[in-house]
């Protein structure tokens, strides 16, 4: 069942009880990247493996996500600003101990590619932030799995639109 959770705005990137910061490097440009994770919702589900499946709701002002596993989440998007930011906090959680979470995706030139930094934040019970802190290197995992699959599906579709075949991964 779920329960609702405190509303936070983007300053609970600095003082969530939990935080956790993964960063990567991505060979498209931040536009490339902000349009996937910002225009693209349903895409989510192809290149970050816990995603099952993902939607806007809210005309837009909001997402509703299905993980691996059977944990379902709503979301309000709290910053969009193209080629920079991504973030969203969760309002509904079939998590048990969970009082708040946000996620945030910052975005700045590398070269000519993107350096990413995925900043999750989040309180809860004690039990709660053991939990997600002894799943640091897991999440560490997932991110590094899904920046490198985005990345490995924004160069295919680059590819296609210039008329060449896409690469394989």
């Amino acid at each position: 069942m779920a329960h609702r959770l405190r509303p936070v705005g983007l300053a609970f990137t600095r003082t969530a009880p939990v935080r956790l910061v993964f960063a990567g490097e991505m060979t498209a440009s931040p536009e490339v990247v902000f349009r996937a994770l910002a225009d693209d919702v349903p895409g989510w589900s192809d290149w970050f493996p816990a995603v099952r499946s993902i939607g806007l709701i809210d005309e837009g002002a909001g997402r509703k996500v299905r993980l691996a596993g059977g944990t379902r989440f709503r979301e309000t998007i709290v910053a969009a600003e193209p080629d920079e930011l991504y973030a969203y906090r969760v309002d509904e959680a079939t998590v048990p101990g969970v009082h708040a979470l946000l996620e945030e995706w910052r975005l700045t030139p590398a070269g000519t590619g993107t350096h990413v930094q995925w900043t999750w934040a989040a309180d809860g019970n004690a039990l709660f932030r053991l939990l997600v802190r002894l799943s640091r290197g897991a999440l560490a995992r997932v991110f590094r799995g899904a920046v490198t699959a985005l990345d490995r599906r924004l160069a295919g579709q680059s590819s296609e639109q210039d008329g060449r075949p896409a690469r394989e991964a």
